[in-house]
């Protein structure tokens, strides 16, 4: 999705803009994820910069796996007004918390990775100057 939202889209132009599906727009809309989407005199979706900024704000805490529920109390408190404004920024908060949590432990297994490629370099370098093949058992290792 690009980031300076055009305005005036059709749903055929909102759903290319944001990489999501017509029929995805349109459910997002029914359950109340998006607010509803201002129509022109013929009836059809007509998307601005708000409906837009409120997709990009769903497809970026979708894509950290913010629970539906949780996105859709969130969306909830959104059109509740600004006296949920306190509850909005301790929802994400803690969904920030727990992404930072979950980088924490992406870390500690990238390290694990990286000593086991350096496990399997040494290895294929002891084979390539003679040494005894990474197949042959014993020389693998555990995992």
């Amino acid at each position: 999705m690009s980031t300076t939202p055009p305005t005036g889209l059709t749903i055929s132009q909102a759903a290319e803009h944001t990489g999501l599906s017509a029929d995805t727009l349109r459910y997002y809309e029914r359950i109340g994820l998006l607010d509803p989407v201002p129509r022109s005199t013929a009836g059809y979706r007509v998307y601005g910069r708000e409906e837009l900024e409120q997709i990009r704000f769903v497809l970026l805490v979708r894509g950290t796996g913010m629970p539906i529920q949780s996105m859709l109390e969130y969306a909830r408190l959104r059109r509740s007004g600004e006296h949920t404004a306190a509850r909005r920024r301790d929802m994400l908060s803690e969904h920030r918390r727990r992404l930072y949590a979950q980088v924490s432990e992406l870390e500690e297994t990238l390290r694990y990775l990286d000593c086991k490629i350096e496990t399997y370099d040494g290895l294929i370098e002891e084979a390539q100057c003679g040494g005894e093949a990474p197949e042959s058992p014993g020389s693998t290792p555990a995992a």
